[in-house]
């Protein structure tokens, strides 16, 4: 269900509560569920994200279940607390607990990917398959400020608070072509921006998870851009050489937005993963 928003921001769905923290989701569609999980950054939200795939989900007999994770979207963004791990996956987890969900598919981008890993290893019953797009939290924190897109997105908060300008900027170090950076775009997440407190990103603290990858025990299917500025495609190793059951698809003329800058492309093998029929092959 959704409801009327204000002009330009995201739809607004339902909220559940788990103690002081509100956690605002969005659902689609009926059947085995699939849970989105976002990634970081100014004004993200679960819809900004997503928006582009869950009829692809729907279409295929599937409930979408997009998530704002706590710090972003509608959900509860509290500025005297850190952003860890435990705390996104933990809150997801409680969250699926009210709504019923016993076993899910996760997919997650970016930090949202991050959020699956820890999920799928403290509560492996309730991951059937993880399917990730350029995930965070396989690396050390040096190796990822390295990245030329991390660099530019430090240098782009220098100075204060952001306009519609400056956040279209950093938007633009996302994606391999600017044109996906829209104006409706913008506007949604600088209305989710507006009500976020820069704590929400300066109080992160996500750990490098890559040798606990061979603990998972669900099948692993993964999207990385070539031209991706924010997370290194060599991440892809860390998942083929350590997980027993791990694909990734590689994409040229790609970003760090594989869901969107080639949301056709996803949307297809996304519905052949979750039809159990479609392997990763490169080609």
């Amino acid at each position: 269900m959704t409801q009327q928003a204000a002009s330009g921001a995201p739809p607004r769905g339902e909220i559940v509560r788990n103690g002081d923290l509100e956690t605002h989701y969005l659902s689609y569609g009926e059947g085995p569920a699939v849970v989105f999980l976002h990634g970081s950054g100014p004004g993200a939200s679960g819809y900004s994200n997503f928006k582009l795939n869950v009829e692809a989900v729907v279409a295929a007999g599937h409930r979408a279940i997009v998530i704002d994770m706590i710090g972003f979207g509608y959900s509860s963004k509290p500025s005297d607390i850190d952003y860890t791990t435990a705390l996104f996956a933990d809150n997801v987890k409680a969250t699926l607990d009210q709504l019923g969900i016993e076993q899910c598919t996760l997919l997650g981008n970016s930090l949202g990917g991050a959020i699956c890993i820890r999920l799928a290893l403290d509560f492996p019953q309730l991951v059937t398959r993880l399917i990730m797009m350029a995930p965070g939290g396989i690396e050390e924190k040096d190796r990822y400020f390295a990245m030329p897109g991390i660099a530019k997105m430090v240098s782009a908060f220098v100075g204060g608070g952001l306009d519609r300008d400056g956040l279209r900027q950093i938007l633009e170090i996302l994606v391999h072509d600017p044109k996906h950076v829209t104006d409706a775009l913008v506007e949604e997440r600088f209305c989710i921006l507006e009500t976020q407190p820069p704590d929400v990103l300066s109080r992160m603290i996500i750990p490098n998870m890559a040798a606990e990858l061979p603990n998972l025990q669900c099948p692993v299917y993964g999207f990385w851009g070539e031209q991706d500025e924010m997370t290194p495609v060599s991440g892809v190793a860390h998942f083929t050489r350590q997980c027993q059951q791990a694909q990734f698809l590689t994409l040229s003329q790609c970003g760090h937005w594989v869901m969107v800058e080639h949301a056709g492309l996803f949307n297809a093998h996304l519905t052949g993963i979750l039809d159990g029929n479609l392997s990763l092959e490169q080609g």
